[in-house]
């Protein structure tokens, strides 16, 4: 990779720390050490690493939801983050190329007629979903004639989807493959109404950390760190991303 200038390395750390901005709510990326409490993942692992490239310190700030996250960046609270590519956000960030994605599908209750991603947006369905949470914004452009009901967490969307006898919960397949094994005769459906691309992001008007950052995730995909990482913390359900095409 191209080493990292004093340009590049003022413009990814500007207070001389890179602040890393996580959603803690991710559980794929970000996860809390059951002995010691500490916070660890495939986030924190590249994020370490982009540190050490560029010699500066890494301190995390965390969010416990991607709305949250997105909105502390107008008051400068970080300074690159972990979030997913999401077109909505394009005005406010330059994002990366994905480094790995994760599918999002439909579990549907015991009993359901609904057997396809595609019979799902139909009058009179209504789809539980984590508000803000990237698939959210994802079907809000492109649900049609289905309803979606909208929840504060994840945790609390399955809760709902439960309580309300709604006809479908959006999610990411990992989460809820987990979720149908607590609900007998729930299923969660084949294939995906979109793939969630999770990339790194910085606000906009950092060129420069930018083009170092999309040269960075590539990088470490190539090399298997991200393949490794993933590994590493036992993380179910996510693929790397692919190489990104020459612009």
């Amino acid at each position: 990779m191209t080493p990292v200038s004093a340009a590049v390395r003022s413009d990814l750390a500007p207070t001389g720390a890179l602040r890393v901005g996580l959603n803690l709510a991710n559980y794929l990326l970000v996860s809390k050490d059951p002995v010691s409490g500490e916070l660890r993942g495939v986030a924190l692992d590249l994020a370490q690493e982009l540190g050490r490239r560029a010699g500066v310190a890494v301190e995390f700030v965390g969010f416990d939801s991607p709305g949250k996250m997105a909105d502390a960046a107008k008051d400068g609270a970080w300074d690159i983050g972990f979030l997913a590519a999401e077109p909505s956000r394009g005005d406010i960030f330059e994002f990366t190329p994905a480094y790995l994605e994760v599918e999002a599908t439909y579990l549907v209750p015991a009993g359901s007629a609904l057997r396809t991603i595609d019979e799902v947006d139909r009058d009179g369905v209504r789809i539980c979903v984590y508000e803000k949470s990237a698939y959210d914004l994802y079907l809000s452009r492109s649900i049609k004639r289905a309803q979606l009901v909208r929840a504060g967490s994840i945790g609390a969307s399955y809760e709902r989807f439960v309580a309300e006898k709604l006809e479908a919960l959006a999610g990411l397949r990992p989460r809820l493959v987990v979720d149908a094994e607590k609900l007998p005769g729930a299923r969660v459906l084949e294939g995906r109404f979109t793939a969630i691309q999770q990339a790194i992001c910085i606000p906009k008007g950092h060129d420069a950390a930018a083009r170092y950052l999309r040269e960075f995730v590539e990088d470490v995909k190539a090399t298997g760190m991200v393949a490794e990482a993933i590994r590493r913390h036992g993380v179910r359900g996510v693929t790397v991303a692919a190489k990104a095409p020459i612009q």
